[in-house]
């Protein structure tokens, strides 16, 4: 069976067991602290790090030194850098080499729909998945976090304002769940409803910019300097009263519910619920 389809078979939201994954909400500011958990987390001074920008590349030209320019502000000066607009190419053993002795995958931001037309069921999809299992991270911000989910959010070629494109299969490394990115910054918080309202079983997760969700298997921990929206059809608040919970709050109906985790947060992807500290 392809990948794609276990991924959207698979009911249960949920990350790998053994590797890492970091999604980003994009924006410039404050990555810093967030790329350098990435590289501590792909092994710090032993990182083997794979920089995938075909999100961003048009023409295949590739914009080596703001790349370099980037990665060397986040810590991380020696990277190597894997594009392919073929997919073709991207199913041969030579191209996925480098992911084969990579401890950390990095996916910049740009369209969704071009890391799906290059990448999705081919050699370097199932290195990734491999990379994941020998417990390496990959992170990515803007579509280089919506990827990593099995539903595609904005993944089609016209424009990203389609939530529901032609393009809808995501990597599949967190399991029936669709990400979104620039949530807050670009008033984007009702945007995943459109998704939701076809695909109910889907969880939804809205990523502000200089936000990052970590997951490593059932665990979702936020951090950044802004927020993380949970679209679970239910609502869950500091001041909520498990003996007598919201009684006092007027909610909408549960296909129109959304609350807000911030840094520290941490959230059961298997049981859709806030762990309470």
């Amino acid at each position: 069976m392809p990948i794609e389809n276990i991924a959207q078979e698979n009911k249960v939201t949920t990350g790998n067991k053994n590797g890492t994954l970091i999604a980003i909400g994009g924006g410039e500011i404050g990555h810093t602290s967030i790329m350098k958990e990435f590289r501590k987390l792909a092994g710090g001074d032993s990182a083997k790090i794979v920089v995938i920008p075909t999100a961003f590349v048009k023409n295949n030209e590739i914009d080596t030194m703001l790349l370099e320019r980037n990665f060397k502000e986040y810590g991380i000066p020696e990277f190597t850098v894997l594009h392919t607009s073929d997919s073709t190419e991207a199913n041969t053993d030579d191209f996925v080499k480098p992911i084969k002795e990579a401890t950390g995958v990095y996916f910049t931001g740009g369209k969704t729909w071009r890391i799906a037309d290059s990448y999705l069921n081919t050699k370097v999809h199932k290195e990734l998945l491999k990379l994941l299992d020998r417990g390496g991270v990959i992170a990515g911000s803007s579509a280089g976090a919506t990827i990593q989910g099995s539903f595609l959010a904005r993944g089609d070629t016209k424009n990203n304002q389609i939530m529901m494109g032609d393009h809808e299969i995501g990597f599949g490394f967190i399991s029936n769940i669709a990400i979104d990115q620039h949530v807050l910054t670009r008033n984007r918080q009702f945007d995943m409803l459109t998704i939701l309202k076809n695909k109910p079983e889907l969880l939804g997760v809205g990523i502000d910019e200089s936000t990052a969700i970590i997951i490593k298997g059932d665990i979702l921990e936020v951090v950044g300097d802004s927020y993380v929206i949970i679209y679970d059809q239910s609502f869950w608040s500091i001041e909520s009263n498990p003996f007598d919970e919201d009684t006092h709050k007027k909610l909408p109906n549960k296909d129109q519910l959304f609350y807000f985790l911030k840094s520290g947060d941490k959230y059961n992807l298997r049981e859709k619920k806030v762990i309470r500290n």
